[in-house]
């Protein structure tokens, strides 16, 4: 049996849901990988917002979007998921495709900086009201971390609380 990797999991169902043209969030940037896959995704004539609360994160991002032509087409803000509805226009309300997560820190980064619970629940929470219907949330929740027990729980708990609204 191969393993691979969670994030090549995820790419692969967002494939499913994604396509030219639509609206996409990358809700945790890191160094750009999901944010190039989502971009690629979504051209020539979508458009993408990234977030992220690092500079080193949203500069390495810039970087691979601007050497594969991408950079166009993508907003990337530097400010934490939580301030998601604030920053994307409320016309994206209902329409976008696919919000994509990738909680714990920056690899390669500074580890104590990492992302928590309230927070976290509060991006998914917004990233609810933003998906179309047949709309994906990706959500990958690293567990080697301090603080990741507590976001573990509060991301279990988030969805037990979708119930039937949402396929899980």
């Amino acid at each position: 049996m191969t393993h691979r990797p969670l994030t090549e999991l995820a790419q692969q169902a967002v494939a499913k849901v994604l396509h030219s043209g639509d609206l996409a969030i990358d809700a945790t940037v890191g160094n750009g990988h999901d944010t190039l896959f989502l971009a690629r995704r979504v051209a020539p004539d979508g458009r993408l917002i990234g977030f992220d609360v690092q500079h080193q994160a949203l500069d390495s991002a810039r970087d691979r979007l601007r050497a594969a032509g991408m950079q166009p087409l993508t907003a990337l803000l530097q400010c934490g998921h939580e301030r998601m509805a604030q920053q994307v226009p409320p016309e994206w309300a209902g329409r976008v495709g696919a919000v994509m997560f990738n909680l714990g820190y920056l690899p390669g980064g500074d580890k104590t900086r990492i992302t928590a619970a309230a927070t976290t629940v509060a991006a998914l929470d917004q990233a609810a009201t933003l998906l179309r219907v047949g709309g994906l949330i990706s959500l990958l929740v690293y567990r080697g971390h301090g603080g990741a027990d507590d976001e573990v729980k509060a991301v279990a708990a988030w969805l037990d609380r979708l119930g039937s609204h949402f396929q899980v």
